[in-house]
């Protein structure tokens, strides 16, 4: 970078209300810097340039969700247990120098944006988590961060923090990954009974991931990427079948991948903070006959 210093002298005409004439002179003194690497000129009373979009480059993009079906585990008197396949995402980013004393931090948020998970008794009833706020279109969507790391999905492999000022790009990866690993009980959650009595097991939930870099001492939110993803689970089970015969996966055995947006969505406001889906959900006991009962209550 180098300055360009221009002076410039104006001479006034006389002032017609003076009874002599007299020569105004005004000095305009004009400092501009020329930004060579750029080719554009700023003011010198502006601050230094913003980190814009533009200037934030990512690279190898990768939103996928393992191609196996959900694996079913009968190993336990108690519950049936199902393990979904992963969902992961990661990104190569580069980071343009940061000219202030500012902390950035590149990552991973997510929310969950549709959910119905019900457990099927005969024709007893059913138990569902739900999330009550979702269900009643209170909220477009519930943020799925770990309940520690706000707004981020978490702050290991899924964060990178950069302290300004810093002299040349930052390269870095982000990644993280989800899945489902429940436990589901196989008799009715809300009776003493342990007489096996499950025969269904129903699962589908959206998600809405963005990459996104926050700087944190402006508040100065950049949206780099969205994604949208789903997990769909359905399990008959027979519980007159010894423990280790009764479930088996049916419908698809396969997830659909993962869609990365050409546009960017907005990340609702609601998304951003507590309450998490884990401290938000509820697990209710819905018989065929009689009125709902909560069986364990949000955080």
């Amino acid at each position: 970078m180098y300055g360009l210093i221009v002076l410039v002298l104006v001479e006034s005409q006389p002032a017609a209300r003076f009874p002599r004439p007299v020569r105004l002179t005004r000095l305009l003194l004009t400092i501009t810097f020329t930004c060579a690497a750029m080719g554009c000129i700023q003011s010198i009373a502006c601050n230094k340039s913003r980190i814009k979009r533009e200037n934030i480059v990512v690279s190898d993009l990768v939103a996928t969700i393992d191609h196996c079906p959900t694996v079913i585990e009968e190993n336990s008197p108690i519950v049936l247990r199902y393990k979904t396949p992963y969902f992961k995402a990661s990104a190569r980013i580069s980071m343009p120098p940061i000219s202030r004393n500012e902390t950035w931090v590149v990552g991973w948020i997510q929310a969950c944006t549709q959910m119905e998970f019900y457990n099927t008794y005969g024709d007893i009833g059913m138990s569902s988590w739900e999330l009550p706020q979702l269900r009643e279109g209170l909220v477009r969507a519930i943020s799925d961060s770990d309940g520690v790391s706000y707004p981020w999905y978490g702050n290991t492999t899924e964060t990178v923090t950069i302290i300004g000022p810093t002299s040349k790009p930052s390269r870095f990866t982000v990644s993280m990954n989800d899945n489902f690993y429940p436990s589901v009980t196989w008799a009715v959650p809300v009776s003493e009974s342990n007489t096996p009595l499950l025969t269904n097991i129903k699962r589908d939930q959206s998600f809405t991931t963005w990459l996104v870099a926050l700087n944190t001492t402006t508040k100065e939110k950049t949206l780099l990427h969205t994604i949208k993803w789903r997990m769909r689970v359905d399990i008959v089970v027979d519980p007159s079948l010894p423990l280790g015969s009764r479930a088996r996966l049916v419908g698809r055995l396969h997830q659909e991948q993962p869609r990365v947006l050409t546009r960017m969505e907005p990340i609702p406001l609601n998304a951003m903070g507590r309450p998490n889906a884990n401290d938000a959900q509820v697990l209710m006991w819905r018989p065929r006959r009689g009125p709902p009962l909560v069986v364990i209550p949000p955080k």
